[in-house]
């Protein structure tokens, strides 16, 4: 069990003050946790509090959960938000450090472990192995669609729900497919109260920036995406949920064989099977973890 948390803290970096969530002691090693899209530092409210040995430190990522949006005329672009996640280790002032990531926070995290080979000392991946691609010919329709969506949706206003309950039964039913315990969990942190111009009285609504819904301006080739994969170093790890993450195609088959030695742990579940049933997540991390703990230094 985790000896301590969780703690809610504020890291700056250049522009931009981001929430966290700390659970553990101030003496162990440090993991910079990562969550999925739309998601928030919550999302390890359940997972965190069975492991230990590390201090974890749950990002909300910018624009998402508490976390302040970027300014005027900005965006989400993938690198950008790896950007973030590396500037919030300078601040911390991690030298070495580990990563826990699920979806697309395991894509930063995997993405930030090829960038930084010689200071990542661990990589758990749940649900995710590097970011979504493009072959190179689909930049200009992908360009076009980011486009479109900043001047048609730069003007859409919120949904204001009327309740707490309501945005779970949303969340939970038709949107990301949770449990309506696991939908609280994430809306505890990811709502704020508001006033609803439409009937007059008090709701809720979202606190995560609606720009994160706009198509990325590029994404990453597939060749860059292993090149990352190919760089890491560190021990490694994927849990993967029966009913999530499809693994079969050659895509991700060639994913996998890029990085050198990689755990791979396949267990019953849905995408937020962190979430959903912590418990054999957190087995399988602490055994990685005891195993890393357990072998000699390399240097």
């Amino acid at each position: 069990m985790s000896a301590t948390g969780p703690e809610d803290v504020e890291i700056v970096i250049p522009g931009l003050r981001l929430a966290a969530r700390v659970w553990g002691p101030r003496s162990a090693p440090p993991v910079l946790c990562l969550h999925g899209w739309l998601d928030n530092a919550a999302t390890f409210d359940r997972l965190l509090p069975l492991l230990s040995g590390r201090r974890f430190v749950a990002l909300d990522l910018a624009g998402h959960g508490r976390s302040e949006h970027r300014g005027p005329g900005g965006t989400y672009g993938f690198l950008d938000t790896c950007a973030d996640a590396a500037l919030a280790v300078h601040a911390l002032g991690w030298s070495r450090f580990g990563l826990l990531g699920h979806s697309m926070g395991a894509a930063v995290a995997a993405t930030l472990a090829g960038t930084y080979p010689d200071r990542v000392d661990e990589l758990v991946c749940i649900e995710g192995l590097g970011p979504m691609s493009d072959e190179p010919e689909q930049l200009p329709a992908q360009f076009a669609k980011s486009l479109a969506d900043q001047i048609g949706k730069a003007d859409k206003k919120p949904v204001v729900h009327r309740s707490i309950d309501d945005a779970i039964a949303r969340l939970g039913v038709s949107i990301a497919r949770l449990s309506p315990e696991a939908a609280r969990i994430l809306c505890t942190r990811g709502l704020v109260e508001v006033d609803d111009p439409a009937t007059g009285t008090r709701g809720v609504t979202w606190r995560t920036d609606p720009r994160l819904r706009w198509g990325s301006r590029a994404r990453l080739t597939e060749a860059q995406v292993l090149a990352f994969l190919r760089a890491i170093r560190c021990p490694a790890m994927l849990v993967r949920a029966t009913g999530g993450l499809p693994v079969a195609t050659p895509a991700m088959q060639a994913r996998l064989g890029e990085v050198a030695g990689l755990e791979y742990v396949e267990l019953a579940g849905s995408h937020h099977v962190h979430l959903e049933t912590p418990g054999p997540v957190a087995d399988a991390i602490r055994s990685f973890y005891a195993r890393r703990d357990a072998a000699p230094e390399s240097g």
